[in-house]
């Protein structure tokens, strides 16, 4: 099995998704991540066509990049006009970096409606515009774009492209399937037949997947041949994203035997995925294979009591080879195989069965629990709680069509201590969480340390109107961990004192 050679796009095509927009500086944080992971080249931009890629590669020459080649990206040069002298192939080589990639097109009625030349112009300029590259020592990656409809339709064309980029010096020949739309198998038949035709050149493969078989059809390509991956990390990319290496790095790396990476690095790889999308400002993933959280995420009980026996049962393989880690889900799904998992040797087992049965039961009405550990261990808690409510008033004052102010009051046992005390907030849950805070702290002063991180509500049985139940999921940390607790009432501001109180009790336990 040969070697394969990784090639990152993030930073250019991955910017391309709807939604994202990266600094100069938020490109030379990922780069910099990436390089650590072992990437070997990180293509950066397109430098002449905005101010902040021109800024990335001139940071990039401030603070080079340790291990990886960094790659600046253009276009051949134009129709009729010679590459010296033009002023995209001039930004390039201003942009400084060893190696430099560049696409012309394969599929001649590109050529003629998009470029609007000739067949036999278009040949000139991607011969010419790799040739003077090369004049000025900088390695080519050559990319072919549209080359599968290309080759689909005008085969003879499609092939001549490669041959003019050939003979121009270009070091590497990448066969895009730009449109995303070529299955796997002519990809394979396809890089076969050039890598017959171009023996002495390497090849790679670019894959976009509007067809959602990005990795499929890269995977296939290496297979037949290709020894250099292009791809995004998360798969970012314009309309339905890119390759993504996320999952081609593993898949090459664990099922082919295809050495990628350092084997001592694939273990970052989640790590890498959830930095990229907090840096692109985007939700991680959780359903993505190997890196989302849901990869190795079990809820049905039948799956799990085959977990407990051997992970293999129902794991394609082990989470911490690429950072990930198993989870298992308590809910109305699960049994007491789950809750063994959860708690361990903690629950006997009528201990175990009653909890089963008081999560199923409020489960249907409302509460979910698979993502609430913090108030599952609130239920499962055997001894009394830090404290308990007696009485809570609130009261909402303003003036139509002005603002209005939210007052609770708030009366608990703690301990042995009755507490009764009020706070203001700008709505009725936060003059609750401010009362209940303030009244605890008078006891557990600790409390100061607990934030509230994330607040949601969720309406279940919409139809049913004002009177729908509502699911109310907080999610609290206080700067080591994090937690979340959940409620369930028609009556909002009691889902909120459910999971207000779990999290503050939730805290109070583990510390006690």
């Amino acid at each position: 099995m040969h070697r394969v050679t990784l090639y990152d796009t993030t930073l250019r095509d991955g910017s391309q998704r709807a939604g994202i927009s990266f600094s100069s500086l938020d490109k030379l944080r990922i780069a910099r991540r990436l390089d650590d992971l072992g990437i070997p080249y990180i293509e950066g931009g397109w430098p002449g066509s905005n101010p902040k890629d021109e800024e990335f590669f001139a940071l990039l020459k401030a603070h080079p990049l340790r291990r990886a080649k960094a790659v600046a990206f253009s276009s051949t040069c134009r129709a009729g006009a010679l590459p010296e002298g033009d002023a995209t192939l001039s930004a390039l080589l201003a942009a400084g970096t060893e190696s430099v990639a560049i696409f012309g097109k394969s599929w001649d009625y590109h050529v003629t409606e998009g470029l609007g030349t000739s067949l036999a112009e278009n040949l000139r300029m991607i011969r010419d515009s790799v040739a003077y590259l090369h004049q000025q020592g900088r390695e080519i990656i050559y990319d072919a774009e549209h080359f599968f409809d290309g080759a689909r339709r005008n085969p003879d064309y499609a092939l001549a492209t490669l041959a003019a980029a050939v003979d121009g010096g270009a070091d590497w020949l990448v066969l895009c399937d730009t449109n995303g739309g070529t299955l796997p198998g002519e990809v394979a038949r396809l890089v076969r037949l050039v890598a017959e035709r171009f023996p002495t050149t390497r090849l790679g493969i670019h894959a976009h997947d509007d067809s959602g078989l990005g990795v499929a059809v890269s995977l296939a390509a290496v297979e037949a041949g290709a020894a250099m991956v292009q791809g995004t990390i998360n798969g970012y990319g314009e309309r339905c994203g890119n390759a993504n290496l996320c999952a081609i790095i593993p898949n090459l790396q664990v099922k082919m035997g295809m050495p990628s990476l350092p084997a001592d690095h694939l273990a970052d790889l989640t790590a890498v995925s959830h930095l990229v999308s907090e840096i692109a400002n985007l939700p991680s993933w959780d359903a993505q294979p190997y890196v989302g959280r849901n990869a190795f995420t079990h809820k049905a009980g039948v799956h799990v009591s085959a977990l407990l026996k051997d992970p293999a049962m129902y794991e394609h393989m082990e989470p911490s080879a690429v950072g990930n880690e198993r989870r298992v889900l308590v809910s109305e799904l699960g049994g007491r195989s789950n809750l063994r998992h959860a708690f361990g040797h903690a629950l006997d087992e009528e201990e175990a069965a009653a909890l089963i049965r008081l999560v199923k039961e409020r489960e249907s009405r409302g509460y979910q629990y698979e993502g609430a550990e913090a108030s599952l261990a609130v239920l499962a808690h055997k001894g009394d709680g830090p404290f308990h409510l007696l009485g809570l008033k609130l009261m909402v004052s303003g003036d139509a069509g002005g603002p209005t102010e939210s007052e609770v009051s708030i009366k608990l046992r703690v301990g042995e201590q009755v507490v009764h005390t009020a706070a203001e907030g700008n709505g009725p849950v936060h003059a609750l969480d401010s009362a209940l805070r303030k009244a605890l702290a008078q006891v557990y002063p600790q409390v100061a340390r607990v934030e509230l991180l994330d607040y949601k509500v969720r309406v279940l049985e919409g139809s049913q109107g004002t009177g729908a139940i509502v699911r109310v999921l907080i999610e609290s940390g206080d700067g080591v961990e994090t937690w979340s607790t959940v409620g369930a009432s028609t009556n909002i501001l009691e889902a909120s004192w459910q999971a207000l109180a779990d999290s503050l009790t939730y805290f109070l336990l583990k510390r006690s």
